[in-house]
C-alpha cells in the first residue's frame, strides 16, 4: 500500500477560499474524480475531485477552513503497481462470469430496486447564495431535499427544512439543539444562571411569531410639537396642580382611531378555517418591562376611556405586572400591541408581532429636529414609530396609510381628531 497526498489544485486568482463541505470521511473508499470537498468564493462554488483511487487515510481540513493552491486536503491509501497487476489478472478471470451476470441483470431489470447512494457520496446542487443562506441558519445542504430541476436546492427548500426541524410531540415542542464545537468555559470564566420564568414562557411565543408570520416593518417620524405643548400645560382647575399624563395615553387614543379606520389591523387569522376574524372591541396590549421579564397585558375597551383614564389604567396594570398579581387571562384577547422604548431611549427598531394579533406599534424616544416650515428653519418635537404587520393580510400601501393616519391624529390638529 502507498500513501498519496491530495492537494488543492490551481484555482486561478482565488485565494483564501472557504471550505463549505467535506464530502468524504476517513476510511471511506473513493474513486478517481469523486468529489472530496466543496469550496466557495464570493462568485461561485466548486467541488474538488480526487486525482487517485484509494481509501481515505487522514483528512487534514474541516468546514470553515480557508485554503490556497497546494494546501493538503487529505491522504489516500492506494495499492502499488504489483498489487494492481494481481487485481487486473483476477478481473480477467471474472470477465466471463460478469458477462453472464450482465445478461441476467438485463432479464431481471424491472425487478431491480436501485439502492440509494450514501450521504457522503451525494452532492447537492445549490447556488452559493443558497449555500450561504443555509449555513447562516445552521442547516446542512446535504440534508435538504431540493424541489427544483435535478434536485437543486432553493431558498424556499431551506426555509421549509428549518420549519420541519420543529416537531410537536405529546403537546411539547421538541427541536434540534445546536451544540457548540467548543464549550464556553474553555475560553475563560463563565457564570450559569437560570432563565427567568417569564422569559421561558414568552420564548416559544416569540419563536412562533418570527417563524410563522411574514413580518414587514415601516418607520415614520411624527411631528408631536403641539401635542407635547398641550400635554405639558394640563393642570387641575380646582387644585391648580399640574396633571401628568404619559404620551402613551395620547398614542393609545390615536391608535384606537386608526384601528376603527383600518379594520384589517384589528383582526386575527383563523388558519384552521382559513378565515379572517375582525374584532369589534378595542383592547390594547402594552409591553411592560418588569424585573421578571417583559409582559404584555391588555387594557380593555380603550375606545371608551378618556386620555386621563387611559393613563391611570396603564399605571394600574403595570403595577400589577411588577407585583405578579395580574390575572393570566389579561395577557390574551388583544386588538394590537404598543411597545414603547421612549422611557429608555433609541429611535427605530423592529417589534415582533404578538400572535394572534397581526400588528404591533413600536414607539421610540422623541427628539428635537430642525425642519423648514413656511420658509423658516424651526425646531420641532419628533416621535419615531416602527409599525410591524402581518404581510399575509396587510399590504405595504395599507401599512403606509396607517402610519400617515397616525401622524395626522398626533399632529397639530390632534385635539380635533381625538375625543379627549
Amino acid at each position: 500500500m502507498t500513501s498519496t497526498k491530495i492537494l488543492v489544485p490551481d484555482m486561478g486568482d482565488f485565494k483564501d477560499v472557504e471550505i463549505i463541505e467535506v464530502l468524504v470521511k476517513e476510511g471511506q473508499q473513493v474513486n478517481k474524480n469523486d468529489s472530496l470537498i466543496t469550496l466557495e468564493s464570493d462568485k461561485s462554488s466548486v467541488e474538488v475531485p480526487s486525482t487517485h483511487k484509494g481509501t481515505v487515510e487522514k483528512i487534514n481540513i474541516k468546514v470553515g477552513n480557508k485554503v490556497n493552491q497546494g494546501d493538503l486536503i487529505l491522504s489516500l491509501k492506494s495499492e502499488n503497481k504489483t498489487e494492481e497487476k494481481k487485481v487486473a489478472v483476477n478481473k480477467d478471470k471474472k470477465i466471463e462470469k460478469r458477462v453472464e451476470d450482465k445478461k441476467q441483470e438485463v432479464i431481471e431489470k424491472k425487478q431491480i430496486i436501485p439502492t440509494a447512494p450514501s450521504s457522503q457520496s451525494v452532492t447537492k446542487s445549490a447556488s452559493p447564495k443558497v449555500r450561504k443562506f443555509a449555513r447562516e441558519l445552521g442547516a446542512n445542504v446535504l440534508e435538504i431535499t431540493g424541489s427544483q430541476r435535478a434536485g437543486r436546492v432553493s431558498e424556499e427548500d431551506v426555509k421549509n427544512f428549518i420549519r420541519s426541524q420543529v416537531a410537536v410531540s405529546g403537546g411539547k415542542v421538541e427541536k434540534k439543539i445546536h451544540k457548540e464545537e467548543y464549550p464556553h468555559e474553555e475560553f475563560g470564566e463563565i457564570e450559569l444562571k437560570d432563565i427567568p420564568r417569564v422569559k421561558k414562557l414568552s420564548g416559544p411565543q416569540l419563536v412562533r411569531s418570527w417563524t410563522e408570520i411574514p413580518h414587514v416593518t415601516q418607520h415614520e417620524e411624527i411631528d408631536i410639537t403641539e401635542m407635547e405643548q398641550f400635554r405639558s400645560s394640563l393642570y387641575d382647575y380646582y387644585s391648580g396642580e399640574m396633571i401628568k399624563v404619559t404620551p402613551l395615553a395620547f398614542i393609545s387614543k390615536a391608535l384606537v382611531s386608526a384601528l376603527k379606520t383600518f379594520p384589517n389591523f384589528n383582526a386575527s387569522i383563523d388558519p384552521i378555517h382559513n378565515k379572517i376574524i375582525y374584532k369589534k372591541y378595542f383592547h390594547l396590549g402594552f409591553a411592560v418591562d418588569t424585573p421578571h421579564g417583559l409582559m404584555v397585558p391588555k387594557v380593555r375597551n380603550v375606545d371608551q376611556m378618556s386620555i386621563k383614564q387611559i393613563g391611570e389604567a396603564l399605571k394600574k396594570t403595570s403595577k400589577l405586572c411588577r407585583e405578579l398579581k395580574i390575572d393570566k387571562k389579561e395577557f390574551f384577547g388583544g386588538s394590537m400591541t404598543i411597545s414603547s422604548l421612549g422611557g429608555i431611549g433609541g429611535t427605530f427598531f423592529t417589534p415582533i408581532i404578538n400572535p394572534p394579533e397581526v400588528a404591533i406599534l413600536g414607539v421610540g424616544k422623541s427628539f428635537d429636529k430642525l425642519i423648514k416650515l413656511k420658509g423658516k428653519i424651526v425646531s420641532r418635537k419628533i416621535l419615531p414609530i416602527s409599525l410591524s404587520y402581518d404581510h399575509r393580510i396587510i399590504d405595504g400601501a395599507e401599512g403606509a396609510r396607517f402610519c400617515v393616519y397616525l401622524s395626522e391624529c398626533l399632529g397639530k390638529d390632534f385635539a380635533f381628531k381625538l375625543a379627549v
